[in-house]
């Protein structure tokens, strides 16, 4: 079901948040306070996106469609060498469910075992995308490389009027 990993050569990735909001972009307080779809409440998980337009549409159907405010985006630098894990989706039934029961008790397991820095897993609302889910705890964490917060553009076309 799993292969665990190094990289080869470097990833990159994205994550969007509010730099004025209750945490910073670039923390796991909100994965602390509330669980999702592949960790529990409590645990010390980051999540971003492979792609740019992955992480836009992630924060879109997290806010139902408003336009959310003061989103900046940070790039993330997976370097070389980093541990990772991927999920195969094909070989875990139930993994996009609304509940998210399958997905939370596979994301369980890989944290608790701390089995790699990184879990690559298959983006719910584009299922051909990929996410990372980033283990605050694991030892190769440190080597994660965040750029500078840069202010989101929304288009208008994207929300209603």
């Amino acid at each position: 079901m799993t292969a665990l990993r190094t990289l080869p050569e470097p990833l990159t990735g994205y994550r969007i948040g509010d730099p004025d909001g209750e945490f910073p972009i670039w923390d796991d307080g909100g994965a602390r306070q509330a669980f999702g779809r592949w960790h529990e409440a409590g645990s010390g998980v980051i999540y971003a996106s492979e792609h740019y337009s992955t992480a836009m549409l992630e924060k879109l159907v997290h806010f139902g469609g408003e336009l959310p405010g003061n989103q900046h985006f940070i790039e993330i630098t997976l370097p070389a060498g980093l541990s990772y894990e991927v999920m195969n989706p094909d070989l875990l039934d139930g993994w996009a469910n609304i509940s998210g029961i399958a997905a939370r008790e596979y994301g369980r397991k890989w944290y608790v075992e701390k089995r790699s820095a990184i879990l690559i897993v298959p983006s719910v609302v584009a299922r051909m995308e990929r996410n990372f889910v980033f283990h605050t705890g694991h030892a190769d964490f440190v080597r994660v490389d965040v750029g500078l917060e840069t202010p989101v553009w929304w288009d208008d076309r994207l929300f209603a009027r």
